[in-house]
């Protein structure tokens, strides 16, 4: 079998470097081209410095719609843009976009000569349509750890108001520099910051309705959601750290068999009967889950790396279902431990 070529549009950021040191070490791809007009020229290793040594790739400004797949990871409301001035010279090859412009059932398609349809790209949800697809909308990293650790139960109706916190490391706020970005202002500090109207939050509500289409969007005439979701800027790179509370009348030992089996075909979403901590994903391309209950509360603890299983890695993911490949292939990374 010839290897897949694949194109990567926005390769300077986080994600794109992630996605990068993925792609280059796949054994069925090859990366055709990595588009970035302000480095065009640069080698890659002069951007992302840790793949001196792996790859001899430079940035391009131009577009090679000789390939079987191109990822988006332009910013948000760019990929749209993108695809504005593109989409005839895409035409026949399959997209998956990182970005937020296609998730929503409201944005999902783009209007052009033919309608190109996005389907969300959440294997644990959708992967038989995954697989059928030309069109990927990659799921949100606070979205991605929420909603997997809430499936199951939407699954068996148990979703009314959720109370969700949720802190993330620097690399979930992107490249770019800003204040909250730079090492003095992370070290040693935390800060609660889009408390309940978080970006991600229509999309955690529409996903979770895919299995239990009572969970309402909002809770009363304010239009406020049912999800209330907190999250924090923490102080350290990378991962994403969850837990969402809920009333529930169900014994643990029946939550945590509801899990086991939501969960026993979906080879990177584990549950855990023992405390997680975030070191057991980092670098990983896994989700794992933990459930407490205390009297009436049942406590969803679920960690996942918010470049690799909320971005790039899930990326991945998709590419290999949509392709035929094993759903691992290439994922097959080790946690940082120590």
């Amino acid at each position: 079998m010839s290897k897949l070529k694949a194109g990567i549009i926005g390769g300077a950021g986080y994600t794109g470097g992630e996605l990068i040191r993925l792609l280059i070490h796949h054994p069925q791809v090859e990366i055709a081209f990595v588009h970035s007009k302000s480095n065009a020229g640069n080698a890659l290793s002069n951007v992302h410095q840790d793949l001196l040594g792996d790859t001899d790739l430079k940035f391009t400004g131009e577009l090679n719609g000789n390939v079987d797949l191109v990822f988006l990871c332009a910013g948000h409301g760019e990929a749209r843009k993108f695809l504005e001035g593109n989409l005839s010279a895409l035409k026949g090859v399959k997209l998956i976009d990182l970005s937020q412009d296609f998730r929503l059932a409201s944005n999902k398609s783009y209007p052009a000569s033919e309608t190109i349809e996005f389907v969300y790209g959440l294997p644990e949800l959708n992967r038989e349509a995954i697989r059928k697809a030309s069109y990927i909308a990659n799921p949100g990293c606070f979205a991605s750890s929420i909603v997997l650790g809430l499936l199951p139960l939407a699954k068996a109706g148990l979703l009314d108001e959720v109370y969700t916190t949720g802190i993330t490391g620097s690399t979930g706020a992107g490249q770019g520099l800003s204040q909250t970005a730079h090492f003095s202002w992370r070290v040693n500090n935390i800060q609660a910051y889009k408390t309940l109207r978080h970006q991600h939050l229509k999309e955690i509500v529409e996903t979770l309705q895919h299995l239990q289409p009572s969970f309402s969007a909002t809770t009363n005439t304010n239009g406020e959601t049912k999800v209330n979701f907190i999250p924090w800027r923490g102080d350290f790179a990378r991962g994403i750290f969850i837990s969402s509370q809920i009333s529930c009348d169900w014994e643990e030992k029946d939550l945590i068999e509801l899990y086991q089996e939501f969960y026993e075909d979906h080879p990177f979403t584990f549950l855990s009967t023992e405390p997680i901590y975030l070191k057991q994903v980092v670098n990983t391309n896994k989700c794992i889950i933990q459930v407490e209950k205390v009297g009436s509360k049942l406590v969803v603890h679920s960690i996942l790396d918010n470049l690799l299983k909320g971005a790039s890695g899930q990326a991945v993911q998709n590419m290999n279902l949509m392709f035929g490949l094993n759903e691992c292939e290439g994922l097959g990374l080790k946690a940082t431990g120590f």
